[in-house]
């Protein structure tokens, strides 16, 4: 007596055509150029910078090269991510490996969190003990690394801005854009007025962006991996719009995740009258609960059991 009904399609009868696939493989080679074309712009200058930095002891300039490191990775390992996510699905990957995007950008805020507790505990001890720094050469560098910077997010930007793993990338970006802005300002400083501390307060200036960076990315992520309800779904909202319709009498075992951040999804136990087994109405209240969803709240993929109230005695309520 129990029923189920799974929605897979993003559209109608269109997710699974040749064409639509064809699209989103091309969608994701352009990404993958995009991304490419990124990794290039930022590795060459990374090169440079640790070359000066060395030359010049500027820990600004070394930090803003590990963040560097840290975006060349991020920008490596999403497109390692997105080649995973176009393998198909098979028994024992149902979903196939499209969640990867998550653990990439978890893996990149937990790299930048590392990173900033060096660089930071390097700051500090430079605050107490300033070292000479050669203010010109920071200059320079935070100049090019500037418009290196607005290059590669140029890059990035055109890509799919959906997905949490382009979105942990374009925060590397951003961040290491403001903090060679930080670096252009400390150079400034220590060549006018020769004041030294300004490199590694501007190396702090870093840590704090890098910081704020890798909490979004991890609390992001977080939320994907230990199954939060999507945002802007309210469950005790949809739980009152399933019990407006006709001959539905309850839900329970409700239940919304993510699966990837393109696709949230949503099971539930829903009872029903008695009747509606033997006369035929089980696939219309089907078609009303998929249409509440898809038209209230725009999630297409979901489970529905329908039951008769006396079968809820015979389920484990343990969950």
């Amino acid at each position: 007596m129990d029923e189920s009904r799974r929605a897979h399609d993003e559209t109608p009868k269109s997710t699974g055509s040749p064409t639509s696939h064809h699209v989103h493989s091309v969608n994701h080679l352009s990404d993958q150029r995009l991304l490419g074309c990124a990794l290039a712009t930022v590795v060459v200058f990374m090169m440079g910078e640790v070359a000066v930095g060395l030359s010049a002891h500027s820990l600004t300039l070394l930090a803003d090269a590990g963040h560097m490191l840290t975006d060349a990775g991020a920008l490596a390992l999403s497109i390692w991510v997105i080649r995973l996510g176009l393998r198909p699905v098979s028994a024992q990957w149902t979903f196939g490996f499209k969640r990867a995007e998550i653990l990439s950008a978890a893996t990149n805020g937990i790299t930048l969190l590392l990173i900033s507790a060096v660089v930071g505990t390097e700051a500090i001890l430079r605050l107490v003990r300033p070292q000479h720094v050669q203010g010109p050469a920071m200059v320079i560098v935070a100049v090019v690394g500037i418009g290196v910077n607005v290059l590669a997010t140029l890059f990035v930007s055109r890509a799919n801005q959906s997905s949490l793993n382009i979105k942990g990338v374009m925060g590397h970006l951003l961040t290491d854009l403001w903090a060679f802005v930080g670096t252009l300002v400390a150079g400034l400083l220590i060549v006018t007025t020769g004041y030294r501390r300004a490199d590694p307060i501007a190396s702090l200036l870093v840590v704090v962006l890098m910081v704020r960076t890798s909490w979004s990315l991890l609390k992001d992520s977080g939320r994907v991996l230990l199954e939060a309800a999507p945002p802007g779904i309210d469950l005790a909202e949809v739980r009152d719009h399933f019990l407006s319709v006709e001959h539905v009498i309850g839900v329970h075992d409700l239940h919304a995740w993510v699966v990837m951040t393109s696709l949230p999804a949503l099971s539930a136990h829903v009872v029903i009258d008695d009747e509606c087994f033997g006369n035929g109405l089980a696939p219309t209240i089907l078609d009303q609960l998929q249409s509440c969803l898809a038209g209230h709240f725009d999630l297409r993929h979901s489970t529905f059991q329908l039951e008769p109230d006396e079968h809820a005695g015979h389920e484990d309520t343990s969950h």
